[in-house]
């Protein structure tokens, strides 16, 4: 279910995502309409020798512009572009004017705008110091209203800083029966895992499946401290993948407010519910989509018209405004945004989502791996291993990544999290239902290879063909049981992708959920460039995703590890 990361080319080294902040003037784009200060500009680099090449992401804060914006900035040194994309540049000495094309004169609020430039220099290469849209400096914050509100404090509520700790998850009813249906389920079922409300009618419940209200009245019969709950149902959902697109198009943010988000709004406020810890899993497989993605058409489309930030703000907003609701906001997983490429970029993406919601504080954490395989931890070496001289980063399965693992990962990104702008109380989830990797396959001790490749393919215990491969992986087990607390800034390990629910179909299933067929879920299939074009890995005979897969179920048992009693 997880997207993959865009091949990127060896040797090239990509700059920070540059975010600089703005004045507090008003700059006029044209006759029809006025753009309010607030602006943000993400300029990332690939460098090689004395050339590079740079690219831009320009998002308006303000209110719409039309009729034309300009977008300027001073280089710190001697750099000279020789060819631009999506614009005209015009370069004075250091200083860059680029004007919007006339296919794209207008940018809406919250719309981002992407460009592009080749250039080359012959000193260092410094990213510029900051950047204007219209003559007003981008500072990556909305602009304040003309009669700002007194600052407020969170609701109100008896919140705590771990809704994990000390308190008893809510065991769904339906996926118990379905596991202890089968042979050996037993020893798993009474494990808390998470409800999926994939589309608005899983709202109210369907012929066969109970309804958030039902799920919330089964946990406070259950005596349950916490409750978990998926929401997802963007418009565009998952747009670079087809398996678990969704039922709302790439327009539909009002519908996604009014019709999927107030309704679960009503229902988890309701004051009967207030003892208990509602957990929302908010928006998986989303923002990052927006900083590696965007080379599909759907993922452009919602970079562009700004839907994955409004609607996820806007959920934001309705959720954390519920005293005993806790918000955590996805957070991809290493094998994704591991690179400098995509990390940085992808923390200013969610922090740009959070503002969106009015406060960063509707964000009480994040989850990592959801619905993914990346092995907790790998125990025969770390980042900065090295076989024979060579860095375990040059094999082929790493592939320059700067973790090996989803804890060092998440570990690492809380910090950039807090670093750009965000509670310094936030907490960290890991989803391990299906990373435990056990079984007769696991390696037992660290290679004795001096051939790096050969030596991180014989001691890892992620047995994917490919770091990139998502879909109901062959081998796969099921990883440390839920439970608080576990690590340093983890405020629990989770089973939100409930173990043996499919993550797609293996062959292509009508359906009236909306959910297509996607590739990557063929056990036949060769690849694509998003995983070296390699084999999938998946296994066959899968239902579409969210529905049960026996055969999953039964290995992810098998190969469970710590392995089951």
């Amino acid at each position: 279910m997880r997207p993959r990361r865009p091949g990127a080319a060896r040797g090239l080294t990509a700059a920070a995502a540059v975010l600089v902040l703005t004045g507090a003037g008003v700059a006029v784009a044209s006759p029809q309409a006025a753009a309010a200060a607030g602006c943000r500009v993400a300029y990332s680099v690939q460098q090689w020798d004395t050339g590079f090449t740079a690219a831009l992401a320009v998002t308006n804060l303000g209110d719409p512009i039309t009729g034309g914006w300009t977008l300027a900035w001073d280089f710190a040194g001697d750099q000279r572009i020789t060819q631009g994309w999506n614009g005209t540049f015009t370069q004075t000495g250091r200083h860059v004017d680029v004007t919007a094309p006339s296919s794209a004169s207008s940018l809406a609020t919250g719309a981002t705008a992407t460009l592009g430039f080749n250039a080359g220099h012959s000193g260092t290469n410094a990213a510029p110091a900051s950047f204007t849209l219209d003559g007003t400096r981008c500072t990556g914050a909305a602009p304040p209203p003309s009669d700002p509100p007194p600052p407020s404090d969170p609701p109100p509520g008896d919140r705590v800083g771990n809704p994990y700790a000390d308190a008893r998850g809510y065991v769904d009813p339906e996926w118990k029966a379905q596991a202890e249906a089968e042979p050996g389920g037993h020893r798993v079922s009474g494990n808390p895992t998470a409800v999926w409300l994939d589309r608005i009618a899983a709202i109210d419940g369907t012929a066969t499946k109970r309804g958030l209200r039902a799920h919330l009245d089964a946990a406070l019969a259950q005596g349950a401290g916490y409750a978990q709950f998926v929401i997802y149902n963007l418009p565009g959902r998952d747009c670079s993948a087809l398996a678990s697109n969704g039922e709302l198009g790439v327009d539909d943010l009002p519908r996604y407010q009014t019709e999927y988000i107030d309704p679960i709004a009503a229902i988890q406020g309701d004051p009967k519910y207030r003892d208990l810890r509602i957990v929302n899993i908010v928006e998986i497989d989303s923002l990052p989509n927006l900083v590696t993605n965007t080379n599909v058409a759907t993922c452009a489309t919602m970079k562009q018209n700004g839907g994955y930030v409004q609607g996820i703000g806007y959920a934001l907003r309705k959720l954390g405004a519920i005293p005993n609701a806790y918000n955590y906001l996805d957070a991809a997983h290493h094998g994704w945004i591991g690179w400098d490429s995509n990390f940085g970029p992808s923390a200013d993406a969610m922090l740009e989502a959070a503002r969106a919601s009015g406060d960063v504080r509707t964000v009480h954490g994040f989850i990592t791996n959801t619905a993914n395989y990346s092995a907790l931890t790998e125990p025969y070496f770390t980042v900065t291993t090295t076989v024979n001289g060579t860095s375990v980063r040059q094999s082929r399965w790493i592939d320059w990544n700067n973790y090996v693992d989803e804890l060092s990962f998440a570990q690492a990104f809380r910090r950039k999290l807090v670093s750009i702008g965000f509670d310094p109380g936030i907490g960290m989830l890991i989803d391990t239902s299906r990373n435990g990797w056990g079984g007769p396959a696991r390696p037992t001790a660290a290679s004795t290879s001096t051939d790096v490749g050969t030596f991180v393919d014989q001691s890892r215990v992620d047995r994917r063909i490919h770091a990139g491969n998502w879909c109901n992986q062959d081998g796969a087990g099921l990883g440390e049981r839920p439970r608080a607390a576990p690590a340093p800034d983890i405020d629990a390990y989770v089973w939100v992708k409930p173990p043996g629910e499919s993550d797609g179909s293996s062959t292509l299933i009508p359906n009236d959920e909306g959910k297509g067929f996607d590739r990557m879920c063929d056990p036949t299939y060769q690849g694509n460039e998003r995983n070296g074009h390699n084999p999938t890995g998946a296994l066959s005979g899968a239902p579409i995703s969210g529905a049960w897969f026996p055969a999953q179920f039964r290995q992810l048992m098998a190969n469970a590890y710590p392995p089951l009693s």
